[in-house]
């Protein structure tokens, strides 16, 4: 059945040809019978082949029945000419492909032409309101199909002359300012002639219609029909295209459709003329700046291919156009719109020659380049690059582009080569300056390159002569702390790089250079190195450099309580790294601990005079003091100990301290012993004193327990025994608290001592402390039972010693 209808159908197209059968008889005896044929074999799913016959049969003889002037039956069979189906199985068969996107715009120019039959249907039966919508559809597809332009403006005047000839002014009206469709695409549009004539008919219909009403608007009706009349006249008076141009932008603020359709003309006027590219120029300009960038896409595509083929423009007109292309591109550029900017740049390469060498062809190949690094083309990078090094190896911008695709290979030793060499290939100071902070952000946004943006740091601090400029180094700053934190093993060497770039920043605190609000907000960041110090704890010298280096950054700030409470602190902590560098090293640095000090002090006075209950300062102040006189062997440091004493809450730990800061070479042994008793004094008086694990009776024993022949007097041996004495009652209060190695070295020191008086012939001394010693055996637990059984043996065979002396001592008197 299917077969018949083709061959009937195809019978009735070699007849048509030969003009054989009316029209009548090909729509009722041919068309109609093979459409209907077709559509009674209709399959269940039918293919793309059979949808496409089906919809071409039945297009035609809607057609043919149109043309019959039988709408009702024209719209029965462009009702079938469904396209939908087809264009839901085009979809269906993938995405993106060439074939694809070729059919679907087959489908939609079919579309367009049976949606244009409907509404010619829909006129023909009186039925305008559909029509308007069919149109409706046609017009949102003309972006699409910019061709079918000037076919459907003249559908329209059409229209509105069929419901002018019925008298109908309102539909007349609507269809004859159809000429707007003529906006959408000028160089597929009705020409000039038919446009003025749609007006020049649009003012009979108003002055018709409603003489009084609408006489404003046949005026300007007629005044645009005129004024197209005289373009045109103008254009065959032989005026100059310069003439012309300059008309076309006057009327292109008021008459804009009037504008385009002369400018048109003008090109079509002077197609032969050189200067042709200046008019072609100026419609792509102007298509822009309305927003109409498709048609300028068109229009630009147009003019390429013309100068690719032999109509080349004029130099004048060829930078002109470039300026407008680059203007685009970086507008999209700047709005992360990167493929439309890309595009905008490859319409400008297109108007150069193969091989040319220029600077501004480099210019271009380095903006493309940036292009395909934000679309993550790197290989297309590398090639425009590659260019650009061609037409410009020794621009500054130029090593810039090499830079950022390095960084972007996260190539670091490459990347490092043109950032060393911008400064001598920059002739101006701001443009290096700007160039190399850049480089610094690139490098660590892009994959983290601490190192190449350091390096491009480390260069702007050497080579920038501006002291506020310097001030980059807070990015330098940041870098280095991020790599101390994942690089531990190479803090020494960032904090090598960091320390001489933070003390140059020190240049911002010349007032000549800065405003104080900008000192005082880059200070206030730099302040924030003290975190640094912290880091710092196996290097006191660092830590001390830091803190200090803090400090200075905020004296540059205005002074208030947080501020000075920063200051304070930072001062504490350079003193207290001061006093540990001392302990450490060789290096003298008590001289600065005490420096750091009295500015402290300083700074204290101030902060005191609002309330600061049980704050440590004064005691930490006083301490450190202490620490760094004693260790130059100042005797003031026994006047810093009674203030000490003077304190209205003085904690045993810091008493404790300054004892331990009066050991050898700094030796005060009564002061250290004095420190030692007030401590162990405090010990006693807390609610829950723990004097098992207190140093303080160890401390003194030691001190004052005789080290040789010469130190063994009454005295000293006494005042040992009375902290003797004290420990036992510690021990007996708290017998399983009290450490068991300290028992033990109670117990060692008591019997040396004991010893050391036999060998000196103080034989009722002697005993006296080896019993001592024989005291602690019992408090030694697990020990105990070692230590009792040989102790024991040595205490008896010291007693038969001391006996047997003390009778030979006894007979020789």
């Amino acid at each position: 059945l299917e077969e018949c209808a083709i061959k009937l159908w195809n019978w009735g197209v070699t007849k048509n040809v030969g003009v054989t059968i009316s029209t009548i008889q090909k729509a009722q005896t041919v068309r109609h019978v093979a459409c209907s044929l077709l559509y009674c074999c209709e399959p269940e799913n039918p293919t793309e082949g059979t949808i496409r016959k089906q919809i071409l049969m039945a297009s035609k003889t809607g057609r043919t029945w149109l043309d019959c002037k039988n709408p009702q039956m024209a719209d029965k069979y462009l009702s079938l000419a469904s396209l939908e189906i087809l264009y839901s199985q085009l979809m269906s068969r993938g995405n993106g492909t060439a074939d694809i996107s070729s059919s679907k715009e087959d489908v939609e120019k079919d579309l367009l032409r049976i949606l244009s039959y409907q509404a010619e249907s829909a006129i023909t039966q009186g039925n305008n309101k559909e029509a308007v919508a069919y149109i409706q559809r046609c017009k949102d597809m003309l972006l699409r199909l910019p061709k079918d332009t000037a076919y459907l403006s003249l559908m329209c005047y059409n229209f509105g002359i069929d419901a002018y000839n019925v008298r109908k002014y309102e539909d007349t009206a609507f269809w004859l300012q159809s000429y707007d469709i003529g906006k959408m695409n000028m160089k597929y549009g009705p020409g000039s002639e038919v446009l003025a004539k749609a007006l020049r008919l649009l003012a009979n219909v108003y002055l018709e219609w409603d003489c009084e009403k609408f006489a404003e608007k046949a005026v300007n009706a007629v005044s645009l029909a005129n004024k197209l009349q005289q373009l045109n006249e103008m254009l065959e008076s032989e005026v100059s295209l310069e003439l012309c141009l300059s008309t076309v932008k006057l009327l292109i603020s008021e008459k804009e459709v009037l504008a385009f359709e002369y400018l048109k003309s003008v090109c079509q006027h002077f197609e032969t003329s050189p200067d042709l590219g200046t008019a072609l120029v100026l419609h792509i300009e102007l298509l822009l700046q309305r927003g109409k960038e498709l048609l300028g896409k068109q229009k630009i595509e147009d003019v390429i291919t013309g100068h690719c083929t032999g109509k080349q423009l004029t130099t004048q007109a060829l930078t002109s156009l470039h300026v407008l292309l680059w203007d685009k591109a970086s507008k999209y550029f700047e709005a992360g719109s990167y493929s439309e900017a890309l595009q905008w740049y490859n319409y400008s390469l297109s108007l150069f020659k193969g091989g040319q060498m220029e600077p501004n062809l480099a210019k271009l190949q380095r903006n493309r380049a940036s292009c395909f690094l934000k679309l993550k083309q790197l290989e297309k990078a590398k090639e425009a690059i590659k260019e650009a090094q061609r037409c410009d190896p020794d621009n500054i911008f130029t090593q810039f582009s090499v830079y950022k695709v390095a960084v972007q290979e996260n190539e670091a030793e490459k990347s490092k080569n043109p950032v060393a060499c911008e400064d001598r290939l920059l002739v101006s100071e701001d443009a290096a300056s700007n160039l190399l902070s850049l480089a610094a952000q690139i490098a660590l946004e892009q994959n983290g390159q601490q190192e190449t943006a350091m390096k491009a740091l480390e260069i702007l601090c050497e080579h920038s002569k501006d002291q506020a400029q310097v001030l980059v180094a807070l990015c330098l700053v940041r870098l280095v702390l991020s790599t101390i934190e994942k690089l531990s093993d190479e803090i020494d060497v960032s904090l090598d790089v960091l320390l001489p770039h933070l003390k140059k920043l020190q240049t911002i605190s010349h007032p000549s250079h800065m405003t104080v609000d900008q000192r005082t907000e880059e200070a206030n960041w730099f302040r924030k190195i003290w975190n640094l110090a912290l880091q710092c704890e196996s290097s006191p010298d660092k830590m001390r450099d830091f803190f200090v280096l803090s400090y200075q950054f905020s004296q540059l700030c205005p002074p208030d309580r947080t501020l000075l409470m920063g200051q304070r602190t930072c001062l504490l902590m350079a003193a207290a790294a001061s006093l540990e560098l001392g302990r450490k090293s060789s290096h003298p640095t008590q001289t600065q601990t005490l420096e750091h000090i009295q500015i402290c002090s300083e700074v204290w006075k101030t902060l005191k005079a609002s309330s600061f209950p049980m704050d440590p300062t004064d005691s930490l102040l006083l301490l450190y003091e202490f620490e760094a006189r004693a260790k130059l062997n100042d005797p003031i440091v026994e006047a810093i100990l009674e203030s000490v004493l003077e304190l209205e809450s003085v904690e045993p730990k810091m008493l404790e301290t300054m004892a331990l800061a009066m050991e050898p070479p700094a030796y005060f042994p009564l002061l250290c012993k004095k420190a030692l008793r007030v401590a162990l004094f405090l010990h006693k008086k807390q609610p829950q004193a723990d004097l098992a694990h207190c140093k303080c009776v160890h401390s003194l024993i030691k001190l004052s327990l005789p080290s040789g022949v010469s130190e063994v007097e009454a005295h000293v041996l006494e005042e040992v025994w009375n902290y003797y004495e004290e420990a036992l009652s510690i021990i007996a209060a708290a017998p399983d608290d009290f450490p068991e190695m300290e028992t033990l070295w109670l117990l060692t020191q008591a019997w040396n001592t004991g010893i050391l008086l036999y060998s000196l012939a103080q034989y009722p001394e002697a005993e006296k402390w080896c019993g001592l010693a024989m005291s602690f055996v019992r408090h030694l637990g697990s020990l105990q039972e070692s230590y009792e059984t040989q102790m024991s043996g040595l205490y008896s065979k010291i007693l038969d010693r001391l006996d047997k002396a003390k009778k030979n001592v006894n007979m020789k008197e």
